[in-house]
């Protein structure tokens, strides 16, 4: 069973690309994951490696590397779902070039986020800040109050989500024949915010739209188990329903309420329940904190090898 490791734990503490996926071998991980903060300096390092066949590259986590211009890597420096046509230009520009990065580097799925379905208004933000706030007041989800409020954002997201479907698709038009033609598959990421798309149920949407292997579901698990415990999904539940059209998982344990990216074991998720990752068509990552020490993480990975070892469950 394969692991790949996202550079993204380890890439601030390296100037030299090479010692960077040197540390990640030495912990037993086989294969990487190009995370968003790799840059144009240490990608060169890593595609030595790689060429050398130290190594081999799973998975690159849109935009990778840290595009031209940008201060530093973030997953949301543009977004497809944005009603704006030109940062939707944007993002398809900067994809694309993430792609021809993937192909160089052999990679068989890039990671995106997708974009979010903004609730602020002038009558007052109904986002993820506002339901964690009255969940700290009321403590369970299961309040009324807190419910009221989940409601509300619900109805406003289902309107503005409307108001940029459209938009979203077509982009995806003309992007996915570019990564139909290069082999490499487009994942979209759950992310642990109301404001997220596509959430649960587009994603289902979305699938049916575009009957292709080519798009795809990614399942983070940190973020799923923060929708859980701010009651928009049920963890376990919804991977599973997803499972026919996931394509890869991010690995990391979480705590209530937005305490994620610790390594598996310190945190309340089970991962034996989630054994059905264990099919080989599953790209597997770990995406720690950097925080996480190189022993923690190289215990982590045997926890998870064994929780999932046996598990052949086809997607």
């Amino acid at each position: 069973m394969r692991f790949s490791l996202s550079t993204n734990w380890n890439v601030q503490r390296h100037d030299d690309g090479e010692k960077l996926v040197d540390e990640i071998l030495a912990l037993g991980f086989e294969s990487l994951e190009l995370g968003y903060n790799l840059t144009e300096e240490l990608a060169a390092g890593v595609r030595r490696r790689v060429q050398a066949g130290a190594v081999s590259v799973d998975s690159v986590h849109a935009f990778c590397p840290v595009p031209i211009g940008a201060p530093h890597g973030y997953p949301e420096l543009y977004l497809l779902t944005s009603r704006d046509e030109d940062e939707r230009a944007m993002a398809s520009l900067t994809l694309s070039r993430t792609l021809t990065f993937a192909c160089a580097m052999g990679a068989r799925a890039v990671v995106l986020h997708a974009g979010r379905i903004f609730l602020d208004s002038l009558f007052g933000d109904l986002g993820t800040r506002k339901l964690v706030a009255v969940l700290e007041e009321e403590e369970s989800v299961e309040s009324a109050r807190y419910q009221r409020v989940l409601a509300r954002a619900r109805r406003r997201r289902a309107v503005r989500v409307r108001k940029c479907y459209d938009g979203f698709c077509f982009a995806l038009d003309a992007i996915i024949p570019k990564f139909e033609k290069a082999g490499v598959t487009l994942c979209l990421e759950n992310l642990p915010s109301i404001e997220a798309f596509p959430d649960e149920q587009e994603m289902l949407m979305l699938k049916q739209r575009f009957d292709t292997p080519t798009l795809a579901y990614w399942h983070d698990f940190g973020h799923g188990q923060i929708r859980e415990y701010l009651g928009w999904a049920r963890h376990v539940d919804g991977a599973r329903e997803l499972l026919p059209v996931t394509r890869g998982v991010h690995i990391h344990d979480a705590l209530p309420l937005q305490n994620d990216h610790l390594a598996p074991g310190k945190g309340e998720i089970d991962f034996g329940a989630f054994a059905f990752y264990g099919s080989d068509a599953v790209v597997r990552v770990f995406e720690p904190s950097p925080n996480v020490t190189g022993t923690e993480l190289a215990e982590s990975l045997r926890l998870v090898e064994q929780a999932w070892s046996g598990a052949n469950e086809p997607l």
